[in-house]
């Protein structure tokens, strides 16, 4: 659940500054947010979930 609050807000943070600094219209975003929607009540989450964890795990892996 962490994971998923934290991701959230790296995307929002990151379709905010697309919108006011690299031109993206706000219409787009929605559009991207609705795809976001349908994608999650579609047969592809749970892959995309475990894609999203996977990656997450690997870069949580990763020692500097």
């Amino acid at each position: 659940m962490a994971l998923s609050i934290s991701m959230s807000v790296l995307l929002l943070i990151i379709v905010f500054l697309l919108v006011n600094k690299a031109g993206l219209k706000a219409v787009h975003a929605v559009v991207c947010v609705l795809l976001g929607f349908y994608l999650a009540s579609s047969s592809v989450a749970p892959t995309i979930d475990d894609l999203t964890t996977n990656v997450a795990d690997m870069i949580g892996g990763v020692k500097l």
